[in-house]
């Protein structure tokens, strides 16, 4: 990703990742973060910084820290994921590796241009949880009512466009059938509602409903991409997505496994302190008479 691509992403990103949304009903995929997976780290950080850093800060996280963490050495992060004009204070050329992980979109601009400065997204896996975020960046769909083209099932009427289009291709919504409205008893099979407001379950999807008994019915969708428009295979994007996931995992608490590591060599001592208190009990009650 060249660095005007990269800037050109940015611009793309517009406006809140949640503004103006909804949440869906969807159905989580299951997703198990992995922060033992430095490769999975190293890639999302490099996938975040390309497609995501132009809009959405990572303002608590320095670049220090987490090439340390992902065991990246500092010239390599300097050359591929510090971009210049990005997290310098006022008065201070060129990047440092010690800066904090700022977007490069002047939050007066982003006002002006959207109303909205894009939210930081430091802490968005400790809120929403890393399924949600990897589920959400697989979920967009060709919607043409909004206004950049895209919707989201996880999170509909998402305020930003599809930056990893360019991956995973340009997906579609695909109706692949109906199925039962569970809204009374969870009875397998279709909902007819009477006139009189009664509900009946029908038997068989394939029953034929007329007159005034209308059959209450939910419709299946599945995402199709467009072949030949994605850069990735389902399988490559998929692992894409979990890297994002995983490494915005991390940043939401980068102390965790170092706490882990601590709370083990904690526990080594209390047990070892224990032993030795009790053995210095014994030694005590042994001149009480």
């Amino acid at each position: 990703m060249t660095r005007v691509a990269l800037l050109g992403a940015g611009v793309a990103c517009v406006l809140a990742w949640g503004a103006g949304g909804a949440e869906s009903s969807v159905e989580l995929e299951p997703m198990e973060p992995n922060l033992r997976d430095l490769p999975s780290l190293q890639r999302g950080m490099t996938l975040y910084v390309n497609y995501c850093l132009g809009c959405h800060s990572l303002k608590f996280q320095r670049y220090e820290r987490t090439a340390d963490d992902l065991g990246i050495p500092h010239d390599v992060a300097l050359a591929n994921l510090v971009f210049p004009g990005r997290a310098r204070a006022e008065g201070r050329d060129g990047p440092a590796i010690g800066d904090l992980m700022h977007t490069a979109m002047p939050p007066e601009r982003a006002q002006q241009w959207f109303g909205k400065p894009p939210p930081d997204l430091t802490m968005v896996d400790r809120v929403r949880g890393t399924a949600w975020v990897y589920n959400m960046l697989k979920n967009f769909y060709v919607d043409p009512k909004r206004d950049f083209g895209f919707n989201n099932r996880v999170y509909e009427n998402i305020g930003m466009p599809h930056v990893l289009v360019g991956l995973q291709g340009v997906p579609r919504l695909k109706e692949t059938g109906l199925k039962a409205v569970d809204i009374l008893d969870g009875k397998d099979g279709l909902l007819r509602k009477r006139d009189g407001g009664e509900f009946v379950t029908s038997v068989t999807a394939s029953d034929e409903v007329g007159g005034e008994d209308p059959v209450i019915r939910g419709k299946r969708y599945v995402l199709e991409v467009d072949p030949g428009t994605a850069a990735m295979s389902p399988e490559e994007f998929d692992q894409a997505a979990y890297d994002i996931a995983n490494f915005l995992h991390y940043v939401g608490d980068p102390g965790r496994l170092d706490r882990q590591r601590l709370g083990l060599w904690v526990l080594g001592f209390l047990v070892g302190l224990f032993v030795l208190a009790t053995l210095l009990n014994r030694e005590y009650w042994k001149d009480v008479h």
